[in-house]
């Protein structure tokens, strides 16, 4: 199994700008950047978590959370998609 799993991140290696400028295309429209930035304020003023990393460690879990799941499956659709192109997944239904 993992053998396959690291084949199929060499696929996508070559499709991987495409795939990160989806999710920032996607993340932007849905306003998802914004409200990280209004968490990572939040968390500074409201804490005296001191640093980058502290925040960086409080704020993630949230915002990965504030992913719309829609962002999500749209991104799985499509990283499927290319490796059912390249022969590399078989179509599980």
């Amino acid at each position: 199994m993992y053998s396959k799993s690291v084949d199929q991140m060499t696929i996508l290696h070559g499709d991987r700008t495409k795939l990160k400028d989806l999710l920032r295309k996607r993340l932007i429209e849905c306003g998802w950047f914004e409200e990280v930035q209004l968490l990572c304020r939040q968390s500074i003023t409201e804490s005296e978590l001191g640093n980058l990393d502290n925040v960086v460690q409080h704020v993630t879990p949230k915002a990965r959370a504030l992913v719309p799941d829609i962002v999500k499956r749209e991104l799985l659709y499509k990283i499927r998609a290319i490796l059912v192109e390249r022969g590399q997944m078989a179509i599980d239904v």
